[in-house]
């Protein structure tokens, strides 16, 4: 990270293009918010994308906390009002004008720093739980603020179980792909109450996997159902983009239950017709 002179607008267009590089499926939900709140989703977005492109691409495991600390670096830098980075300075101006919380962006860290040491292979439920709450979690609870949410417990409550919610669903989508890279997400207390082997290879045909893909998927209906309650005591409103994010999710749930378990099916996914309905349901009229 060297010391250069970064205009707030080419920040801006750094955060803004990076998000468009991504095509991420929050995209729709940030293009909704105020140009103010917009570019800040966008800047959230860029750091989150950025640590998380260095946990998972190539680069030795020293070479990848090297790079994750020097993040932690600019991350004091920016509450010092002098960052270095495109992203840091498109961060400047939220964190201040939305009083982002700098524990969030360590938490985020922290977590990429977990897949950087790893690969994470089958985690006990405990660290399974620590490793979503921050690397979806975090996110969560810097986008509330950027949202215009209340500084509350239901504000809390809903960023962190929408996040387990989410990164749950993740996982059992991508237990195939995540397995080919040398990972297994799914938590060591369900691998061996169903007899599957605590390691990546030979997960994707074990007899036992499907009945660890739907107590997964239990775990994460508790979740989408405990922000369901919190959102009971917050404006919608204002949640939208997190709403549009949670339809597609939930839809994505409940495919994979429809068609059920077994073991050697393709990564379920939505057709653009089938997003643009989840978006029109939940901007009109969230299930509450």
């Amino acid at each position: 990270m060297l010391a250069t002179a970064i205009s707030p607008e080419d920040a801006r267009r750094h955060a803004e293009e990076t998000v468009k590089r991504s095509k991420t499926s929050f995209g729709p939900g940030m293009r909704i918010l105020s140009k103010a709140r917009r570019d800040g989703m966008y800047a959230v977005y860029a750091f989150c994308r950025e640590v998380d492109d260095i946990a998972d691409e190539g680069g030795t495991r020293e070479e990848k906390l090297k790079a994750l600390d020097e993040w932690r670096e600019e991350i004091d830098r920016l509450y010092d009002g002098a960052p270095q980075t495109p992203t840091g300075v498109a961060l400047l101006t939220p964190v201040r004008a939305f009083d982002l919380p700098k524990e969030e962006f360590i938490l985020m860290i922290e977590g990429m720093e977990m897949d950087a040491k790893g690969p994470v292979i089958a985690p006990t439920l405990t660290e399974l739980a620590a490793y979503t709450r921050r690397v979806a979690g975090a996110a969560g609870q810097l986008s509330m603020p950027v949202f215009g949410a209340p500084k509350v417990k239901a504000s809390d409550d809903f960023a962190i179980s929408l996040g387990d919610a989410l990164q749950l669903t993740n996982i059992l989508r991508d237990i195939e792909q995540d397995a080919e890279e040398g990972r297994l997400y799914l938590p060591r207390e369900l691998l061996e109450k169903h007899g599957c082997p605590l390691s990546p290879i030979g997960i994707t045909t074990s007899p036992g996997l499907p009945a660890v893909r739907a107590e997964i998927a239990a775990m994460a209906r508790e979740k989408f159902a405990a922000s369901r309650a919190a959102l009971k005591y917050l404006d919608w409103r204002v949640l939208r983009p997190a709403l549009l994010m949670m339809g597609v999710y939930e839809r994505y749930l409940d495919k994979m239950t429809a068609r059920g378990w077994a073991n050697g099916q393709a990564r379920v996914g939505l057709s653009k017709i089938e997003k643009t309905a989840i978006a029109i349901r939940w901007l009109l009229a969230p299930k509450i």
